[in-house]
């Protein structure tokens, strides 16, 4: 068995008492860690544990808020076999900064 590093994507959506959708919808994106015999079965374990994280709850205010899973987006094995200190577990590749710059929260400043 191979540590598999799947990276999943889930949304979530506020609905009020009359059904009603709320705010733009928010996405998720996870790495979830697996054992896995090979990268079809990181795939299938990746899809599994995505929609056994699909939830509905009511917020404070009432209103219903509904998690799915959307997609796996990639299955890797880890880079890095030994998960100590400094591992990579995966990586990724891009050209366009300004698109990934949007698109990251985190690096464009943007209130989530």
């Amino acid at each position: 068995m191979a540590t598999y590093v799947a990276v999943l994507l889930a949304e979530s959506r506020v609905s009020g008492a009359d059904g009603a959708i709320g705010a733009e919808p928010l996405y998720q994106e996870s790495f979830v860690l697996l054992r896995a015999d090979g990268a079809e079965d990181a795939r299938e374990k990746a899809g599994a544990h995505g929609r056994g994280q699909q939830t509905a709850y009511v917020n404070a205010e009432g209103n219903t808020v509904s998690w799915t899973h959307k997609a796996v987006v990639d299955v890797s094995e880890v880079l890095d076999a030994d998960l100590g200190d400094g591992a990579e577990l995966y990586a990724r590749h891009f050209r366009n900064y300004q698109a990934y710059q949007a698109f990251e929260p985190l690096l464009s400043g943007e209130d989530i």
